[in-house]
C-alpha cells in the first residue's frame, strides 16, 4: 500500500493492528511508524488498537505505557483497558479504572459494564460485583442480555450460584451463552441433575446446543454415580455431529476415564479429528491410574507426533509412575524445559516421596550450595506432615527466609495434628507479624483448634477477624467449620445465624447444623432442619442420618428415630451402618425399650461392636437396677469379641 504511494491513515493502521494473526515484532514496528507519523497522537483509534495488540500478547506493561501516553481517550479505549485488566486478573486496577471513567463523566456502555465485571473473578470480588450490579440497574442496563450474562458469569466465578440463578431468571429470553454459563455453574458445584435439567429446558426452548453446551453437560455427567447419563449425552453429541470436535471429544475421554471405561475413552479419542494437548492429557490420565507404563508410552508417542506436553500431561504420568520410571520421566521433563515449572516440579517431588524416595526428592530439588525453593519446601513439608513427621515439617520450613501463606498453613496444621493447639495461635501471631495474609485454610485450622479446646471466646475472635477480612461470607468450607466450632462450644444461636447467612449450602452444612442442634438439646429443631434439607432437594447421606439419629437419642424421640431408621433403606436407599444401629439401640435402651433394642441387635447384618453392647447393658442396668436380663440366643462369642 505504501509502495504504491498511498499514505497511512488512522483507520488503515488500526485495521492492521487489529489482525489476530499479527505477531508482536510486527506490532512493535507498526507502533514505531504510528509514533513517527503522528497517527498515535492524532486519534484514540490507533492507540486503542495498539492496546489490544499488546493485550493479546500479554504485554501489560506496554499496554499501560501506551494508555498513559495517549493524549485523548475514547470510551472504547477505557472499555478496552477494563477488559484487558479483567481478563488478566487485576480486579483492583479494573475498579480504579472504572472510578476514573466515572470521574471523566463518560457515558457508560454495555462494554464498560462487561469489562469491569470480567475483573470480578473470586469470592473477595463479590462486594465490587454487587456494587456494579447496582449501577447496571441505576443506568438502565438491566435488560441488556450481554450485561446480564456478564453479571451471571461474575456471580458464578465468585461462587454465588444462587445469585447467578436469580439474575438468570430475570432474563426475558435467555440466549445460548446464558444457558451455557448456568449449565457449567451447576456442573462445577456438584449438582449434575440441575445442569441436565437446564440442558433439557434449553432444548425445549428451541435453542441448539453448541460446543460449550456439550462440554459443560458432559462434565456434569461425571458427577453421577452411573455412566448412563454420559452415554445419553454422547448419543446426543453424535446426533449433532460434534463427536470429532477436539474440546467435546476431550470431555468425553475425560468422562469415560473417570468411570474407568478405557475402551470407550480410547474410542472417543480416536474419533477426534484434530487432537490437541488436552485430549492427549485426558487419555494419559486414564491410563496413569491403571497402567503407568502405558501412560508413559502415550506421553512418548505424543512427543514423537510433534505435540508439546503441558504441565497437566506430565502431572498425569507422574501421578501413577513407579520408582523405575521416575528417572526416565525426570530426564524428559528437563529435556523439554519444564524443570522450572512449579506444578510439574511439585508433581515430580511428590512422586519421589510417594515411592519412598524423600531423600532422592531432596537431592534432586536442591542445587549444590542452594536452599530449597519455597514451593519445593512446601511440597516436602506437606508430605512429612501427612506421614506424621511433624518435627521434620517444622525443621524444614523454619529454614525458609521468606515463607508464604502455604508454608505457614502447613506448620499450623502440623501443630494441630500433633495436639499442640495453643501453639497454633502463637504461630498465627507470628504469621501476622510477618505481614502474611491468612487464607481460608488458615482460618479452618484456627477454628478446628478452637473446637478441640472448646474455646468460644477465641473462636468468636477468629470469626470477627474473618468478617473483617471478608472470609466468613464467601466460602462454604469455612462456614461449615465455623458452625462446627459454635455448635461444639454450645453457642447454638451463632450456629444458626451462620447457617442462615450462607448463600451456598451443601449437605455438610445441613449435617453440621443438625448435629449442633441435637448435641445442644434441640432435637425437634434438628428434625425440622432435616426435613428442610429434603425440601431444598438435598438427599441425606449416611452421615446426615447419623446426625439426626443422634439428635433423636439426645431428645428421647423414640418414634421419630425409629421411623427415620426404617425409611433409611426403603425410601432413601441408604444402607444402615454400625453407627446407625448403635444410635437406634442406644435410643431404645435409654428409654426403656429393651425388648426392641434386643431385637434390633438380633437383626443386625454384622456382629455388633462394643458400643452397641455397652448401650444395651447400660439400659439394662438403668431399668433393672444392676440386674441384666437373659439375652435371646445370640452367639455369645460375638459379645466377648466386641469387648476383646
Amino acid at each position: 500500500m505504501r509502495g504504491r504511494g498511498f499514505g497511512l491513515t488512522q483507520h488503515s493502521l488500526a485495521g492492521v493492528l487489529s489482525c489476530e494473526a499479527l505477531d508482536l515484532s510486527c506490532g512493535i514496528q507498526l507502533h514505531g511508524i504510528a509514533t513517527k507519523t503522528g497517527l498515535l497522537d492524532a486519534d484514540p483509534f490507533v492507540g486503542t488498537a495498539l492496546l489490544n495488540l499488546y493485550g493479546r500478547h500479554g504485554c501489560l506493561d506496554d499496554v499501560i505505557g501506551v494508555f498513559e501516553d495517549m493524549p485523548s481517550k475514547s470510551l472504547v479505549t477505557w472499555n478496552s483497558m477494563l477488559t484487558l485488566f479483567g481478563q488478566h486478573g487485576y480486579p483492583g486496577d479494573c475498579a480504579g479504572l472504572f472510578r476514573d471513567i466515572m470521574k471523566e463523566n463518560c457515558a457508560l456502555s454495555e462494554c464498560t459494564f462487561m469489562g469491569i465485571l470480567s475483573g470480578c473473578s473470586c469470592e473477595q470480588d463479590l462486594v465490587l460485583g454487587e456494587q456494579i450490579h447496582g449501577l447496571v440497574i441505576k443506568n438502565g442496563f438491566e435488560s441488556a442480555s450481554s450485561v446480564l450474562n456478564s453479571l451471571i458469569n461474575m456471580y458464578v466465578k465468585c461462587k454465588f450460584v444462587s445469585l447467578a440463578e436469580k439474575v438468570f431468571k430475570e432474563l426475558h429470553v435467555p440466549d445460548v451463552v446464558s444457558w451455557n454459563i448456568m449449565i457449567g455453574a451447576w456442573a462445577k458445584t456438584g449438582k449434575p441433575e440441575v445442569a441436565l435439567e437446564l440442558f433439557s429446558r434449553m432444548s425445549m426452548d428451541g435453542l441448539l446446543p453448541n460446543q460449550a453446551t456439550f462440554v459443560s453437560t458432559v462434565n456434569a455427567c461425571t458427577g453421577f454415580e452411573v455412566q448412563v447419563y454420559g452415554e445419553f449425552m454422547h448419543a446426543k453429541i453424535i446426533r449433532n455431529a460434534f463427536q470429532s470436535d477436539a474440546f467435546i471429544g476431550s470431555a468425553l475421554v475425560d468422562f469415560y476415564v473417570k468411570f474407568e471405561n478405557l475402551k470407550a475413552a480410547h474410542h472417543c479419542f480416536n474419533e477426534i479429528r484434530e487432537k490437541n494437548v488436552v485430549s492427549w492429557s485426558a487419555l494419559i490420565s486414564g491410563y496413569a491410574n491403571r497402567s503407568s507404563s502405558t501412560s508413559l508410552y502415550l506421553l512418548q508417542k505424543m512427543v514423537s507426533l510433534g505435540f508439546q506436553p503441558n504441565e497437566f500431561s506430565f502431572s498425569a504420568v507422574l501421578k501413577g509412575s513407579c520408582a523405575s520410571e521416575l528417572q526416565q520421566l525426570h530426564c524428559l521433563i528437563t529435556k523439554m524445559g519444564y524443570e522450572c515449572n512449579d506444578y510439574v516440579w511439585t508433581s515430580l517431588i511428590t512422586s519421589y516421596a510417594k515411592n519412598g524416595l524423600i531423600s532422592g526428592a531432596m537431592a534432586f530439588v536442591t542445587a549444590p550450595g542452594e536452599r530449597l525453593s519455597v514451593v519445593s519446601s512446601n511440597v516436602i513439608a506437606g508430605i512429612y506432615n501427612r506421614t506424621g513427621q511433624f518435627h521434620e515439617t517444622l525443621k524444614l520450613l523454619s529454614a525458609l527466609e521468606d515463607p508464604d501463606v502455604v508454608s505457614w498453613n502447613i506448620v499450623i496444621e502440623a501443630c494441630a495434628r500433633d495436639g499442640n493447639y495453643r501453639e497454633v495461635f502463637e504461630l498465627f501471631s507470628y504469621m501476622h507479624a510477618f505481614g502474611v495474609r491468612p487464607d481460608k485454610y488458615t482460618f479452618v485450622s484456627l477454628l478446628v483448634a478452637c473446637c478441640k479446646l472448646y474455646n468460644l471466646a477465641t473462636g468468636s475472635s477468629v470469626h470477627g477477624l474473618m468478617i473483617k477480612m471478608d472470609f466468613s461470607r464467601c466460602d462454604t468450607i469455612v462456614c461449615n467449620v465455623l458452625m462446627d466450632m459454635y455448635g461444639k462450644c454450645g453457642c447454638i444461636r451463632s450456629t444458626i445465624k451462620t447457617f442462615d447467612e450462607m448463600s451456598d449450602r451443601n449437605i455438610i452444612s445441613w449435617t453440621m447444623l443438625i448435629s449442633a442442634l441435637g448435641a445442644n438439646g434441640y432435637a425437634n429443631n434438628a428434625l425440622e432442619r432435616f426435613r428442610g434439607m429434603e425440601s431444598e432437594g438435598i438427599q441425606p447421606d449416611g452421615i446426615a442420618f447419623t446426625a439426626v439419629l443422634t439428635a433423636c437419642r439426645h431428645g428421647g424421640l423414640v418414634r421419630e428415630g425409629l421411623e427415620l431408621f426404617q425409611l433409611m433403606k426403603t425410601y432413601y436407599k441408604v444402607e444402615p451402618e454400625m453407627d446407625h444401629y448403635h444410635g437406634v439401640v442406644d435410643l431404645l435402651a435409654k428409654n426403656g425399650h429393651l425388648k426392641e433394642a434386643e431385637e434390633m441387635i438380633m437383626s443386625m447384618p454384622f456382629p455388633p461392636n462394643a458400643l452397641v453392647w455397652r448401650s444395651f447393658l447400660e439400659g439394662c442396668k438403668r431399668l433393672h437396677k444392676n440386674r441384666v436380663p437373659e439375652l435371646a440366643e445370640y452367639p455369645v462369642k460375638s459379645f466377648f469379641i466386641a469387648f476383646d
